[in-house]
């Protein structure tokens, strides 16, 4: 057999075997065809958790429109956090609470974050970065009749006295516009009307400021005068006991005889 016989040969054996390779692909042979998976994944179980709706700083009081509820996975769910299961009444859940620690947008809250109006933390949570507080001794008298309230703002006045014979008193104001924190006070049902009882006055302070309070209970008794809604002028410390001017007083007039000497006013 010659050389081009035999190439004619082998082109149709190899022409062949294409052939019968085209035929089975179309008949459905060759590599089996691979399905993708359409089964369902188990769905990841999740859970309501109370987030931050935005950034929130100590001291403010926390209500419904500064959190909202967001889906968690419950793999994740921490034992401190707040969930739908466990405060369905989000407007009774948050009631008295104040912010304790910072926290940012879309953080969880947990039971350290804040704290409530009874608890023992309270107090700390409402005083202003730097600020201190401080009780100081009241009568009902001298808290304004009972009427000065938490969150209200009160000037601060001291009386001493000054002579003896005459029998002189002068009055200082200490510090104006100062916050109340609390106020330890009662009722008391006398007759037809209730008493007001006051023993004591919480004050939001500075360390200085509590260092002037604290020097002028040394010097005499302490008054608060309530100020009005809004009212900020002559905000922050007026006088000490040593920046008082030594002529200003009060005279004390025993029956109706002003003491010689005594210029009977207020200067």
């Amino acid at each position: 057999m010659n050389m081009p016989r035999m190439l004619v040969l082998g082109l149709a054996v190899v022409a062949a075997g294409v052939a019968a390779l085209l035929a089975r692909g179309l008949m459905g042979g060759g590599t089996p065809h691979a399905d993708a998976n359409t089964a369902p994944q188990p769905a990841i179980a999740v859970e309501q958790v109370l987030v931050a709706s935005s950034a929130l700083q100590p001291g403010q009081p926390l209500n419904p429109t500064m959190v909202h509820w967001q889906k968690w996975p419950k793999a994740d769910v921490d034992s401190s956090f707040i969930t739908q299961d466990q405060a369905p009444d989000l407007t009774a859940a948050l009631s008295g609470t104040v912010v304790r620690a910072p926290m940012v947008e879309g953080e969880p809250l947990t039971t350290s974050k804040f704290v409530h109006s009874d608890a023992a933390g309270f107090l700390a949570a409402t005083l202003g970065p730097g600020k201190r507080a401080m009780s100081i001794p009241i009568t009902t008298e001298s808290g304004a009749g009972g009427f000065i309230l938490p969150n209200d703002r009160v000037d601060i006045m001291m009386t001493e006295q000054i002579s003896d014979n005459p029998r002189r008193f002068r009055a200082i104001v200490v510090l104006t516009d100062i916050r109340v924190l609390a106020m330890d006070q009662t009722f008391k049902q006398d007759k037809d009307q209730k008493v007001v009882l006051a023993k004591t006055a919480t004050l939001e302070l500075t360390p200085e400021q509590a260092r002037i309070v604290v020097k002028a209970q040394a010097a005499g008794p302490l008054s608060l005068s309530l100020r009005a809604l809004g009212d900020t002028s002559n905000s922050g410390p007026v006088a000490t006991n040593d920046d008082a001017p030594s002529g200003s007083g009060v005279t004390v007039i025993r029956f109706g005889v002003v003491p010689t000497g005594a210029n009977g006013r207020r200067d």
